[in-house]
């Protein structure tokens, strides 16, 4: 089991660890704008709009430390892949001394459509290696993920995640991005019960 509260621990303005906002993709500008890397768009759109760097590069992550509703953040990217995400989640889990309670991963989701997102308090991966990948890392599945839909194509789901968004997509994909911002920041503010309650 992994030791929450690691010696390295970076803690808050209150002695608190900060909060952890992962955002799930692939690295490299050859995934840039494709399916599985929604929560790579989510997470520079955080980092835009809370004026927050990601210019901390570490082997298993690229991140960000800054403010969001008076709480202490750290954004972050795996520079791992999709499928070994857990690598950097326990390392940033590791870092900082942080639960997995207080760790909100982002990530992309076949079963909802285009423009959809859904805040889940814990559960399993949904046949999402990212997520199959924490659990095994974290040994738990008992931390809030922010589903963003991508929807489920008929057939090719390799060629479907690896794939762009076509121009009839873009807008809806635009809202559900801007919608999982705002989720996001009132799930630092206020918790998974009332992020859920005011955005699923």
């Amino acid at each position: 089991m992994l030791d929450w509260f690691a010696s390295r621990t970076k803690r808050g303005p209150k002695g608190d660890p900060p909060v952890l906002l992962i955002g799930i993709g692939n690295p490299g500008d050859k995934y840039a704008g494709t399916r599985h890397n929604v929560g790579f768009m989510c997470l520079d759109l955080l980092a835009e709009r809370f004026d927050i760097r990601l210019n901390d590069k570490r082997k298993e992550v690229v991140l960000g430390q800054g403010t969001i509703a008076g709480k202490s953040v750290v954004l972050a990217k795996p520079r791992t892949f999709v499928n070994h995400s857990g690598a950097a989640a326990r390392y940033l889990a590791s870092r900082f001394g942080t639960k997995p309670a207080e760790m909100l991963v982002l990530i992309d989701d076949l079963d909802l459509p285009v423009g959809k997102m859904r805040i889940r308090k814990s559960g399993g991966s949904g046949g999402h290696n990212g997520l199959n990948s924490i659990n095994r890392d974290l040994s738990t599945q008992e931390y809030p993920r922010l589903r963003i839909g991508i929807s489920r194509p008929a057939h090719g789901a390799i060629e479907h995640v690896l794939g762009g968004f076509p121009p009839d997509e873009q807008a809806p994909l635009k809202e559900a991005l801007e919608r999982a911002v705002e989720a996001t920041e009132a799930w630092v503010a206020q918790g998974t019960e009332y992020a859920m309650n005011h955005f699923n």
